[in-house]
């Protein structure tokens, strides 16, 4: 989790929403991400599916089975869905996110046998440093009134 906060730092200090992903496999980092929606103007790239994207390029091979990711706030549903569909076996995650999450707080989309999703949840993992950077964050956007 300390790789995944560390890009949601890099996401902060690159004024995007400070969410940091990494998975896993083979205690082997093979595909980091960030939020970077701002700056590629893509509304898909969120730190989770950047992740999954550079580990499926790393495997080449879009099944993660076997993989952990680990992100800092709870994934939302295009998030879930995308660790559901590459088959990521573990999921672990920081924050939890009552207005959007769907690993838990809203919805529990992975680990749903109806959608054939077999992938295992933990969340509150270094809980605290997760919301800290997020409040900060936001905090800041509202002193200076850009939300």
């Amino acid at each position: 989790m300390k790789e995944s906060i560390r890009l949601a730092q890099k996401a902060f200090s690159e004024g995007e929403v400070p969410v940091g992903a990494i998975v896993v496999k083979n205690n082997k980092i093979i595909g980091r991400g960030y939020n970077q929606r701002e700056r590629l103007n893509d509304p898909t790239a969120h730190a989770e599916i950047l992740a999954i994207t550079a580990a499926s390029s790393t495997l080449e091979d879009w099944r993660l089975s076997d993989c952990t990711i680990y992100v800092t706030k709870e994934p939302c549903s295009m998030c879930a869905g995308a660790i559901i569909n590459s088959r990521v076996s573990n999921l672990i995650f920081g924050a939890y996110d009552e207005e959007k999450g769907c690993c838990g707080s809203l919805y529990q989309l992975c680990g749903d046998r109806r959608l054939d999703s077999r992938t295992a949840v933990k969340g509150g993992v270094e809980e605290d440093k997760c919301i800290a950077i997020l409040q900060e964050f936001f905090n800041l956007k509202r002193e200076k009134g850009t939300i």
